[in-house]
């Protein structure tokens, strides 16, 4: 953990809280690597139905090797298809129906040529064999790749993060966002003593009798490819349950009782987002918090936790509040995934904001059922701080392009407008709630989440949505007094910008509905004085111009 504590004080100073690979818009353009990664080519026609990866682990040797068996159902005519594997990785061979299929490599990509066609509304299986040293990571999960660490006993401790470098960094996969396997099984054969702690539901051991063991998992939900997880070490293993729902905690041994009282958290989280999202999304598979050898990550329904057992931030408070410091962020942010991420999914990744800056809002969702709304409002303000405005949210389509780190805070904030805008919190609580029920298990496009939050209200939020999410710049509220009157208007990048505004005259919360054009108020507003903005509930930018 060690990186981490020294890269935090960088993390804070950029106060950026993500707990993942952000990759932003590249100097110089875009490879054809970028294209192969991020397009949907004629050759990924496929829709993905099961992985079953069946790996065996040497931690000693930072070393796998194995098979995925890819099953999939063909949307056109194939008679090639693209699968995706670093190309660090060696290939020991791919078969077809028991036969050896040849195939080109290009970047990270590989190129499969069936030795039978496979018409459309037909289903294909391939299986896949591989080995290799997979790409370490340097400071997880900040960049991706495999954790071969050791617990403070000496025993091996190894996890795995990916999300934005690709689950194709280990294991071979349709790696795109939009296509999400039906279900996966793992089968992973670790040293004996270790324990391979997977994604859904454990299906048991097999002592394999030649110093390995075989722990085997399976999901039966739709799953992001970057979520399928290994996570290895001498676990310890407790449970308890919430409602219907199984949960499991898997920790290193001498961090046990510790983890009892921390983890005492995840029940009134779960009554929280219960009551504001819906059903845990994933009751089959059951939720887990799985200790990692770094920070964090929403691996669906095996959650990464290495937040040392400390409140807030690694102990700190990245919203400079003090209110970060009531409650476990690592918990809660990355549970919060398992709505906003694992259940609704971006189809492309330069929509990401629909996981980050919807589970970013869901901390003060949290805050708010706790401590009500006043320290929601002063924690999102917080977390402002964080914010370059420099980057557009939304990234780059078709190439594997995330946007801005804004996603978190900003998208945040962003959401939070949008409630003060509907100035109704029982619609608002119930469109929220609405929209994650409603996409459930779908991966989707930021269009359908402007719509549908779009459609309840009748001021329309599509200015606002461009502005936030498509530029870097807020709006800006200029004010001006001109022969005895206070005037106002909206100067912002999106063409005829409009929004309502609370602000404060004399003390007094009024509502107005500025545009592009200067209009004036009443003579009772006498001076620019007299006026402050209302922001805790609006994220904008405001002036006093000559």
């Amino acid at each position: 953990m060690k990186k981490i504590i020294l890269f935090l004080a960088v993390l804070i100073t950029a106060a950026n809280v993500s707990c993942a690979q952000v990759l932003t818009n590249k100097e110089g353009g875009y490879t054809q690597a970028d294209s192969l990664r991020g397009s949907l080519r004629p050759e990924r026609a496929f829709d993905v139905q099961k992985y079953h990866l069946k790996l065996r682990v040497l931690p000693d040797k930072e070393f796998i090797s194995g098979s995925n068996t890819i099953s999939f159902i063909a949307e056109e005519e194939l008679s090639t298809i693209q699968i995706d594997l670093f190309e660090n990785m060696k290939i020991d061979s791919i078969l077809q129906n028991e036969e050896t299929l040849d195939y080109e490599r290009k970047h990270n990509a590989v190129f499969i040529e069936l030795n039978q066609r496979i018409g459309a509304g037909v289903k294909g299986e391939i299986e896949f064999y591989y080995s290799g040293h997979p790409i370490v990571a340097k400071n997880a999960p900040w960049d991706g790749g495999f954790v071969w660490d050791e617990d403070e006993d000496g025993n091996p401790w190894v996890g795995v993060a990916v999300q934005g470098t690709g689950a194709s960094l280990w294991y071979p996969n349709k790696d795109h966002q939009s296509d999400e396997p039906e279900e996966v099984q793992l089968d992973i054969a670790v040293p004996n003593g270790l324990m391979n702690v997977s994604n859904g539901q454990f299906l048991g051991e097999e002592n394999l009798g030649d110093g390995f063991t075989e722990w085997s998992w399976k999901t039966v939900n739709p799953i992001n490819n970057y979520n399928v997880m290994i996570n290895i070490a001498n676990y310890e293993h407790f449970s308890d349950s919430y409602k219907d729902l199984q949960l499991d905690y898997y920790v290193l041994p001498y961090n046990l009782e510790k983890a009892k009282k921390q983890f005492e958290e995840v029940k009134p989280m779960m009554d929280c987002f219960y009551e504001k999202f819906g059903e845990y999304p994933f009751v089959d598979d059951g939720f887990k918090l799985v200790e990692t050898p770094y920070l964090g990550m929403e691996h669906q329904s095996a959650v990464a936790y290495g937040n040392e057992y400390k409140m807030g931030y690694l102990g700190n408070d990245l919203s400079g509040t003090g209110i970060g410091l009531k409650w476990d962020f690592i918990i809660i942010h990355e549970s919060g995934h398992e709505w906003y991420g694992n259940s609704i999914t971006a189809n492309d990744i330069a929509d990401m904001w629909i996981h980050e800056g919807f589970t970013s809002y869901s901390e003060a969702v949290y805050i708010e059922c706790r401590w009500g709304k006043e320290e929601a409002l002063e924690y999102l303000k917080g977390t402002r701080k964080g914010i370059g405005n420099s980057t557009t949210i939304i990234g780059d389509y078709g190439v594997n392009s995330e946007g801005s780190g804004d996603m978190y805070p900003k998208g945040a904030n962003l959401l939070n407008m949008i409630r003060s805008i509907y100035d109704d919190d029982e619609l608002w609580w119930k469109t929220l709630k609405d929209y994650t029920e409603t996409y459930k298990h779908q991966t989707i496009v930021t269009e359908q989440t402007e719509a549908f939050f779009n459609e309840p209200v009748k001021v329309d939020l599509q200015p606002v949505f461009d502005q936030y999410l498509r530029y870097t710049d807020l709006p800006e509220l200029q004010f001006k007094k001109e022969n005895e009157r206070v005037g106002y208007r909206w100067q912002a990048d999106v063409e005829e910008f409009t929004m309502p505004v609370d602000i404060f005259i004399d003390g007094t919360e009024k509502r107005i509905f500025p545009t592009e054009s200067w209009q004036f108020f009443d003579p009772e507003v006498e001076d620019l004085d007299d006026i402050r903005v209302n922001d805790l509930e609006f994220y904008i930018d405001s002036s006093f111009i000559e």
